[in-house]
């Protein structure tokens, strides 16, 4: 029930009445989900993409931090840098950037900070003792400094007992190749998203895996000729 909610209650409630049903039209259900709530992964790539957007979108587009993407990242149109869309590379670029913390304020430098302990000590390879003061902690910080709950922070923030306790071990590879794949559609497509463009992306998927499977029996076949 925390999407048909204030915004004012998504820092301050953590405990939300489960929805029993979903119906199309109430509490902004839009269509019947295909895939069981409870059947859900969430993948940790998406989850720091998540947390990136909201840190970004918090940002003081007149200020030195956000000019600073701006200059970082010159492929970048300042569009998608103003919502806050960036993939997992660009995100490492930024955690390896020691010039990119002079350029924050007390405010963005305490979120940048514990964005980065939350990476690197609970959705990367590693899983820390104590993640659940670190996630604590980059709540109190996103909050001071205005972002968002979006629904993967309010996960973060409600719901932790989702993430698995092997994090760590699941691959950002098809994440990484989701988003890759989804940039090359855009230029295709001019930036325009319709139901055509996500056709098109899972046909593109569906050939891959022809082929892959294609190939491979292309290879078993050579080993034993008639």
């Amino acid at each position: 029930m925390w999407d048909s909610r204030a915004r004012g209650s998504h820092w301050i409630q953590k405990d939300w009445p489960q929805r029993n049903a979903f119906v199309v039209g109430q509490h902004n259900v839009l269509k019947t989900p295909l895939v069981e709530p409870k059947k859900i992964i969430l993948p940790p790539l998406h989850i720091k993409l998540g947390l990136m957007k909201q840190f970004v979108k918090a940002l003081d587009q007149d200020g030195d931090c956000f000019k600073y993407l701006n200059i970082k990242f010159p492929a970048i149109t300042s569009e998608k840098i103003k919502a806050g869309i960036f993939d997992g590379p660009q995100i490492r670029k930024l955690l390896k950037d020691e010039l990119f913390l002079t350029k924050m304020k007390p405010d963005e430098l305490d979120a940048w900070n514990s964005f980065a302990d939350v990476v690197f000590n609970f959705l990367g390879n590693r899983k820390a003792e104590n993640y659940e003061n670190l996630i604590e902690k980059l709540l109190i910080s996103y909050r001071k400094l205005g972002c968002n709950m979006s629904v993967k922070v309010h996960f973060l923030h409600s719901h932790l007992h989702y993430f698995p306790a092997n994090l760590g071990a699941l691959s950002e590879e098809q994440g990484e190749r989701f988003h890759q794949d989804i940039k090359t559609m855009e230029k295709r497509y001019q930036g325009r998203w319709n139901t055509n463009m996500m056709a098109d992306y899972c046909w593109s998927l569906k050939r891959d895996v022809f082929d892959t499977e294609h190939a491979r029996k292309s290879k078993k076949r050579s080993f034993f000729p008639a």
